[in-house]
C-alpha cells in the first residue's frame, strides 16, 4: 500500500479524493482535541483504501476540504469505514450537518461476530492481523504543530490496519449469515439525529431526582442556556455551569440575581455580571415542562413487582445462554429495559420480538414468559428445555 506524506495542500487532497471515489469502500479515522473546547478541533484526518493511505491536516492554512467532506457524505457509492466512529462521525456532522453514508463501525460488527460488545482498537488488530499496535502517541496533543513523521505514521496506521481487517470481517459475516444483523445497527449511527447538539433537549442528559412539571421545566431553560453559552464561547459546558449545580438551581431558583453568590459552583461575581443576568432570564422566563415532554417514569415496567423482577432475571440468564450458544454479545441481541418490559406484559415496540433478533432470542424469551421454556442442567452446563405444562 502506498502511504502519502502528510497533506497540507488543496490540489494533492483532490486529487486523492477523485481517485478514492472509484473505491468500493474507505476506512476513515480522525485525532481532535476536546478538553478545553465545546466543539471539538479536528487535528487530523486519516483515510485510505485497499491501495493507499494518507492523513491530511484540516489546519494547513489554505487547505481546502470541500472534496474529502463530500466524499464523506454525499457519495453514496463509496462506504465509509469505521472503529468506534461515533466521534468521528460527530465531527464530520459538524462541519457539515450531514453524516457519512453509507457506513460501516467494526466495532458493531465485532459484536456479531463474538468479540465482545466494546472491543478496542488495539484488541481488534491483533485479534485480526496479529500485529501489535504501537500505543506510544495515544496521547499526543494533536493540535500542535510541526506533527513528527512518527505521529503522523501511528495516526496512518489506524486506517491501514482498517483497510486489511474489513474485508476480512465483511467475508465472516457473509459466512456466518450474519450481515443483515448488522443493517439496522449501521443506520442507527448514521442517524443525524444523534449528533445534533440541540439546545432544548439538553436538559435531557442532565441527572435530577423528581418529576415536578415546573421543576423540569426551569432544568430545560437553564441547560439550553447553559448549551448556548458553551457554543458561543466554544468551552466544554462543565465550565459553564456543572450539572450538580445546573439541577440546584432547578429545583431551588434563587429570587433575584444577588442570591447567585450564594449559590454552591458559582462565582460570587454572577450575582452583578452580565452572565448572571443571562442565567436569571433564563428562570424567570421557564414554564413548566408540558406533559408531552415529560421523561418516563422509571416504574413504567406496569406491574413488574417481586414476581416480575424475577422472571425478568431469568430472561437476562436467558439471554447469557442464548448470546454464549450462537456467540454474539448479549447487547445486539437484547437490552435489559426490553427484558423488564417483557416481563411486565409488554409485547409491542420492543426491537427482540422482530426480525432477525426474533428468531434468534425473542420466540424463546416469549416463550419462556408464556410457560412453554425452563431451564435444565446437564453434565454441569445450563441448557434451555421445552416445557409440557400450562402456559401461563
Amino acid at each position: 500500500m502506498h502511504v502519502h506524506p502528510l497533506i497540507t495542500d488543496s490540489a494533492t487532497l483532490a486529487n486523492l479524493c477523485t481517485r478514492l471515489a472509484d473505491a468500493d469502500f474507505v476506512t476513515v479515522d480522525t485525532e481532535f482535541m476536546r478538553e478545553s473546547t465545546y466543539w471539538p478541533e479536528l487535528c487530523l484526518i486519516q483515510i485510505a483504501d485497499t491501495n493507499e493511505a494518507a492523513a491530511i491536516d484540516p489546519m494547513a492554512l489554505g487547505l481546502d476540504m470541500t472534496p474529502l467532506l463530500d466524499l464523506l457524505v454525499n457519495n453514496e457509492d463509496v462506504l465509509k469505514v469505521f472503529h468506534a466512529g461515533g466521534q468521528d462521525i460527530e465531527i464530520i456532522y459538524n462541519l457539515t450537518g450531514k453524516t457519512p453514508h453509507p457506513l460501516f463501525d467494526t466495532q458493531v460488527a465485532a459484536m456479531a461476530l463474538g468479540q465482545g460488545e466494546q472491543i478496542g482498537y488495539s484488541n481488534l488488530v491483533d485479534s485480526w492481523l496479529g500485529i501489535q499496535v504501537d500505543k506510544g502517541a495515544r496521547f499526543t496533543d494533536w493540535s500542535r504543530r510541526p506533527l513528527d513523521q512518527r505521529q503522523v505514521d501511528y495516526a496512518i496506521g489506524d486506517v491501514t490496519h482498517l483497510s486489511s481487517i474489513f474485508p476480512k470481517m465483511l467475508e465472516r459475516l457473509k459466512k456466518t449469515g450474519r450481515g443483515a444483523w448488522l443493517d439496522q445497527e449501521m443506520e442507527r449511527l448514521a442517524d443525524p439525529s444523534h449528533y445534533a447538539n440541540d439546545p432544548d433537549l439538553a436538559w435531557k442528559r442532565v441527572r435530577i431526582s423528581g418529576r415536578k412539571p415546573d421543576v423540569l421545566g426551569r432544568l430545560k431553560a437553564l441547560a439550553r442556556w447553559r448549551e448556548l453559552e458553551a457554543q458561543a464561547k466554544d468551552l466544554p459546558r462543565g465550565r459553564i455551569v456543572k450539572d450538580e449545580t445546573l439541577g440546584d438551581l432547578a429545583g431551588h431558583p434563587p429570587r433575584k440575581q444577588a442570591d447567585l453568590a450564594r449559590v454552591r459552583g458559582l462565582s460570587a461575581t454572577w450575582a452583578g455580571n452580565d452572565i448572571g443576568g443571562r442565567l436569571m432570564a433564563a428562570i424567570e422566563a421557564a414554564e413548566p415542562l408540558p406533559a408531552d415532554e415529560m421523561p418516563p417514569r422509571d416504574d413504567r415496567k406496569p406491574g413488574l413487582g417481586k414476581e416480575g423482577s424475577l422472571v425478568a432475571d431469568l430472561l437476562k440468564l436467558l439471554l447469557k445462554i442464548r448470546a454464549r450458544d450462537i456467540d454474539v454479545a448479549s447487547r445486539l441481541l437484547a437490552r435489559s429495559e426490553e427484558l423488564e418490559l417483557l416481563a411486565a406484559g409488554v409485547r409491542e415496540d420492543l426491537p427482540m420480538l422482530t426480525g432477525w433478533r426474533f428468531d434468534q432470542f425473542g420466540r424463546d424469551a416469549l416463550d419462556l414468559v408464556e410457560g412453554r421454556l425452563g431451564f435444565v442442567v446437564k453434565n454441569g452446563k445450563l441448557k434451555m428445555v421445552r416445557t409440557e405444562g400450562e402456559t401461563a
